[in-house]
């Protein structure tokens, strides 16, 4: 395995950075106070993308790219350090298309989507035109095991029936947001099998019955674009907007969340990577009883394990990506295993490296002064979003 970065993928970081520092960092102050003052998206946000695109840094999550659809078509191993790049501002994968959770739905339209499912959601969603969710957790079953889903949906006629209820639904509160991919239970299928009971639905937003209940706060931290309860009372679509085949959801869900996991960890290392940052400048130029807070053996052990820990988990990813990227080096269920085992070392590893540096900054950690706090939140949910780390762990353990 090489996990050098090829010298293109050098360029596009180098390219990346430059853009970062030069138009979205100084943005940064502004995008948290347009957000505070309930502007969101923030006024510019559009300029910034428009700008991305110009400069070719669209949609660089997508190996799968044609010729023909915008953007720079990536394999997973060369746009994982991009990812970790865009990971250090938590808002900048959108001004490049690179955000969750458009990114596994752009995926999953590109490779299930009929042409009319092509030209009225995946193009808008490549332009940027756009943005969409993925409803699957639901608050009345335990949604780590997707069998236990509740939410129905049946043939009736020409149209799709659905009912139900799920939450933590990200990005629907987004302005842009048009349209959910649903996955549900479909009614009347019982069969033995219970990995072909599911399918997945395109529900336009604004269609009759689909009702947003509130926008849920994670541990007290609110999102502007929502991790939203929805309601789904007798929905109707045309039999047309069933994404993919009939009883097929599952496994369609599974192939989404393969390189998505890889995407979220990429950018939970780049969050990483500015708190220990932020951590060893402070713990250089803070003075307690007397000394440097890097003269105190446990700050230097708090930095060494952080540094250690980083590098191993950048490790474990970039291994994944190139498994992802060979399917042919290892059997399925090995990548999954290894898509699993990231998903536990990277919630693991942003909420220990984190809490120190929150540690090393005092009560400051805990305020909005720096990006620490909001990093820490992300972190705990990482715990539990995708699935939580018992069942991961039972993946690994199993295989």
């Amino acid at each position: 395995m090489d996990f050098e970065h090829s010298p293109r993928t050098q360029a596009l970081l180098r390219q990346l950075d430059r853009f970062l520092q030069t138009y979205v960092l100084p943005h940064n102050a502004a995008w948290h106070q347009a957000v505070q003052d309930g502007q969101y998206p923030p006024p510019f946000l559009e300029d910034l993308k428009t700008l991305a695109k110009e400069e070719g840094l669209w949609n660089m999550f997508l190996p799968g790219l044609r010729a023909d659809e915008p953007g720079t078509r990536l394999a997973n191993l060369d746009y994982a350090p991009l990812a970790e790049a865009m990971g250090k501002l938590s808002w900048a994968a959108e001004v490049f298309n690179c955000s969750a959770p458009d990114t596994g739905n752009m995926e999953l339209l590109h490779r299930f989507a009929t042409p009319a499912q092509r030209e009225r959601w995946l193009l808008p969603l490549l332009n940027g035109e756009i943005r969409s969710a993925f409803a699957m957790s639901e608050p009345d079953v335990a949604s780590s095991d997707p069998t236990n889903l509740q939410t129905t949906v049946r043939r009736e006629g020409h149209e799709l029936v659905l009912s139900g209820r799920k939450w933590f639904i990200t990005g629907v509160a987004h302005p842009a947001c048009r349209v959910l991919i649903v996955m549900a239970r479909n009614e009347g299928d019982d069969g033995e099998d219970a990995h072909h009971q599911h399918s997945m639905v395109l529900v336009p937003m604004g269609t009759p019955g689909l009702e947003v209940v509130r926008n849920i706060p994670v541990v007290h931290h609110h999102a502007p674009e929502g991790h939203c309860e929805i309601v789904l009372r007798g929905v109707r679509v045309p039999a047309d907007h069933l994404l993919g085949d009939w009883g097929h959801g599952f496994a369609m869900a599974q192939a989404r969340l393969g390189p998505g996991r890889v995407h979220h960890c990429m950018r939970t290392i780049g969050q990483c990577e500015l708190a220990l940052a932020l951590a060893t400048e402070r713990a250089l130029e803070r003075r307690s009883f007397g000394h440097h807070l890097a003269d105190y053996a446990n700050v230097q052990e708090w930095i060494a394990h952080s540094r250690i820990e980083i590098d191993q988990a950048r490790l474990m990813v970039l291994r994944c990506a190139w498994l992802l990227d060979h399917p042919e080096q290892a059997e399925p269920a090995a990548v999954r295993a290894q898509v699993a085992a990231i998903k536990v070392v990277a919630a693991g590893l942003q909420t220990r490296v984190v809490d120190r540096a929150m540690q090393v900054f005092g009560a400051m950690g805990l305020s909005p002064d720096t990006p620490l706090a909001q990093f820490w939140t992300w972190g705990r949910a990482l715990h539990l979003l995708d699935g939580p780390d018992e069942v991961h762990l039972r993946s690994v353990a199993r295989h």
